[in-house]
């Protein structure tokens, strides 16, 4: 179903090279068509989404992937910064992190996370789980152009 619809830009926000290899694996494994940016931390994440140097051609994602533990700039910080941003705050933002703590969760909803997906650290079912997002965001959701 994948097949008929455009593809979008998705910004991969993970300073793990273990998760970041594995969600670029997850996209390979079942031919997902979108384009994957990937950024290591907060800052650089702003940087890309606010097209700053050295990120003036970056793409307007149509959807974010969003580590909270990140350094420099963690991603509560990246995620309120986004959804406080006139231009910014329409893109979806899914926090996919390893935290499964209450807290986390509650102050992701807070600061308007669009969904919260604890990683799998099984590889299968963490490309499963990548396989979903992309479903539903791309497939059933009508994303803003």
């Amino acid at each position: 179903m994948t097949e008929s619809l455009d593809p979008i830009d998705i910004l991969l926000v993970e300073d793990d090279p273990g998760d970041v290899l594995m969600t670029k694996e997850a996209f390979e494994h079942h031919k997902i068509r979108n384009t994957l940016s990937v950024v290591a931390d907060g800052v650089e994440a702003l940087q890309f989404l606010r097209r700053e140097a050295p990120y003036e051609d970056a793409p307007r994602p149509g959807l974010i992937l969003l580590d909270l533990n990140l350094p420099r700039m963690d991603g509560r910080e990246v995620l309120s910064e986004i959804k406080a941003s006139p231009d910014l705050r329409t893109i979806p933002v899914v926090v996919l992190t390893t935290s499964e703590a209450e807290e986390d969760i509650l102050r992701s909803y807070d600061l308007h996370a669009n969904a919260y997906v604890t990683k799998p650290v099984d590889f299968d079912r963490f490309v499963e789980v990548v396989r979903q997002i992309d479903d539903f965001f791309v497939t059933v959701v009508k994303l803003p152009r």
